[in-house]
């Protein structure tokens, strides 16, 4: 019953922001970055999802982020903090409802099979970056458990150094997305696949299933920024920062944040 409860609000709202999403992206507004914050915000509130923010998103522009991935969770974690664009896999742009609404996130979508996207979406990126938005880039290239970091993929991240009309490159910074708790439970390792969301599980099941129980706990940890000027290097160092973190976070000794 509490699924069907908290899913009809989040279709009203969803059909309402639509429209006003799609007007200020068709009609390049300001508020095409400020109406998917605003709507992540409602919808994390009706799911009944906690964010704990760790450190600061960088002020510095351009920026790329690189973050872990666990869920379609993440996403409207991460929306609702500050204004940005993700980077997903082209599929996503072809799946019912969910492919519309990132599009309307203004999200930048990469065929992985195809060797000659990367220079497109680099591209893509960088002008973004250079238009004053934040990209998130899930860097290990799928999701994972929750429970560790997988190998972060450095070929995008080379997006960065293609940042034009700018005296230096793109800065990074790492991010660890960490779920530790449920109804105010540590999750734990076994626990945790309730809210991630890989492999092969299916989507509406599990999305009904986190409905049904809501009140999860997310920390979103920020690490220090770091020059893009060696892509591969850039990308192992926020690798290793990230499982740092997200180490810290799950075991409750994570380092106090930056600064």
């Amino acid at each position: 019953m509490r699924a069907w409860l908290v899913l009809l609000p989040v279709v009203l709202v969803t059909l309402v922001g639509i429209p006003l999403q799609w007007a200020s992206v068709a009609l390049r507004l300001p508020t095409r970055r400020t109406i998917p914050v605003v709507y992540h915000r409602i919808l994390l509130a009706l799911i009944g999802v906690r964010v704990r923010v760790v450190g600061a998103p960088a002020a510095v522009r351009p920026l790329l982020i690189l973050s872990n991935h666990v869920s379609w969770l993440d996403i409207p974690v991460l929306g609702s903090r500050l204004p940005l664009c993700f980077v997903a896999k082209s599929e996503v742009a072809r799946w019912p409802g969910i492919g519309l609404l990132a599009k309307l996130q203004r999200t930048i979508f990469v065929d992985r099979a195809a060797r000659a996207a990367t220079g497109r979406v680099a591209g893509e990126m960088a002008a973004r970056m250079n238009g004053g938005d934040a990209v998130v880039l899930f860097a290990e290239g799928t999701s994972s458990d929750g429970n560790r970091v997988l190998a972060f993929r450095s070929a995008l991240v080379g997006a960065a150094g293609q940042a034009v009309g700018t005296e230096r490159p793109a800065t990074i910074q790492p991010l660890a997305i960490a779920y530790v708790g449920q109804a105010g439970i540590p999750l734990g390792r076994a626990r945790r696949p309730m809210v991630a969301w890989y492999g092969d599980m299916e989507l509406a099941p599990h999305l009904m299933n986190l409905l049904r129980h809501g009140a999860i706990d997310v920390e979103l940890h920020f690490g220090t920024v770091i020059e893009a000027d060696n892509r591969k290097a850039a990308t192992l160092a926020a690798e290793r920062a990230a499982r740092t973190m997200l180490t810290g976070a799950l075991t409750g000794r994570a380092p106090l944040p930056p600064g």
